[in-house]
């Protein structure tokens, strides 16, 4: 199965690459897991907030989880005949979440509950942290296959079938949702997307003691399981054996129907659990708070980067050279104060949110002289 545009429009990028041992998808896999915002993703919250045991999902586990799963569906129709990339699947399902929020999607309504900033949508934040946040404001030079996977992939729309987009997209001027990848392998990462954290999400509400394996449905332990394993490969099974013959990519209609009711499932035992949206409150009064305090920060030094170096806590220092760093792009952008404290709390992880409400409200100890 060939994709709907010409290659030369998936390979193009901002800049010209020299790629003289790589592949360009390759090429682009590694510019992700080498750029920092894609190192912050293991301390960002999944789905249960700032855990301290080592073995619950963070973000950048799910990255890798999608990654994974897209590579394997991609494998498994090329041995019916396709023609997918695997390398491009990858690099998308890598960098599809590399503009997520601290303390997941609920950091994304707290900024959506700030007036006067530009709405979020973190996959087009992800789209904006490769193109031109990463990497001081120069960005990560990707293809536009790549960049075009990871603006549409939205993991919450669930579909039963998906085929490319026959058009070229002006990637920059996407503001909402309502857009199909231009390649199948985006079309693939936006089903492993939902396959990788169906699964995993139970995986993980079990050991919390949300649940227990006899809660979930007789139907979807028959059917699909109740480990993440047997769910993952159950689904991903399915989507090569219904897409094989066919020119989208989807569901056979009953799995379609189970994957459904998994996601009811899910959301009434796991995402809207009372201990989760507890949290919920927590993370966004964090968050808003944050935004507020460095608001406050900005309007005092501004572009004065030599004035937040007298600010007594340490974090607001650390705002200040973020922002000397970035000058030359945030002036070409002619980025408003509100989207420049927007990008920062944005790009936070859990742990550094905490610590900066920390630093911001509590006293510094008092030094005592001990002669």
């Amino acid at each position: 199965m060939m994709n709907p545009l010409e290659e030369h429009i998936y390979l193009k990028r901002r800049k010209k690459e020299t790629l003289p041992i790589r592949s360009d998808y390759f090429r682009d896999q590694t510019a992700i897991i080498h750029s920092m915002p894609f190192r912050r993703l293991k301390n960002k919250t999944q789905v249960f907030f700032a855990p301290q045991n080592d073995h619950v999902c963070t973000r950048i586990e799910h990255v890798m989880h999608v990654a994974s799963v897209g590579a394997s569906i991609c494998r498994g129709l090329n041995n019916y005949g396709w023609d997918v990339d695997t390398e491009l699947a990858y690099a998308i399902g890598l960098g599809h979440d590399m503009g997520h929020t601290p303390f997941g999607h609920s950091g994304e309504d707290a900024l959506n509950e700030i007036p006067g900033i530009d709405k979020f949508i973190h996959e087009i934040n992800s789209y904006r942290v490769v193109e031109y946040l990463a990497n001081r404001g120069e960005g990560l030079n990707l293809t536009y296959a790549v960049k075009d996977g990871i603006i549409c992939h939205n993991g919450e729309k669930f579909e039963q079938y998906l085929s490319p987009s026959e058009e070229e997209k002006d990637l920059d001027n996407i503001k909402d949702r309502n857009f199909k990848p231009s390649s199948y392998e985006g079309c693939i990462i936006r089903f492993s997307d939902k396959i990788a954290y169906l699964g995993r999400d139970i995986e993980d509400a079990i050991r919390a003691g949300f649940i227990e394996i006899k809660d979930i449905p007789e139907e979807i332990r028959k059917e699909l399981g109740d480990s993440n394993g047997e769910i993952i490969n159950k689904l991903v099974t399915d989507v090569i054996e219904n897409s094989r013959d066919r020119q989208e990519i989807g569901f056979s209609d009953d799995t379609f129907d189970l994957v459904v009711k998994l996601r009811t499932f899910n959301y009434g035992h796991i995402y809207y659990n009372k201990t989760i949206k507890d949290y919920e409150k927590y993370s966004k009064k964090i968050v808003k708070e944050l935004f507020g305090h460095l608001m406050d920060l900005y309007n005092k030094c501004s572009c004065n980067y030599k004035a937040y170096e007298h600010e007594q806590v340490p974090f607001d220092q650390s705002f200040g050279k973020y922002l000397e760093k970035m000058h030359d792009f945030y002036i070409k952008e002619k980025a408003t104060p509100e989207n420049i404290v927007k990008d920062y709390v944005a790009g936070m992880t859990d742990l550094y949110a905490l610590e900066y409400m920390k630093q911001i409200t509590l006293p510094s100890p008092i030094v005592f002289n001990i002669n």
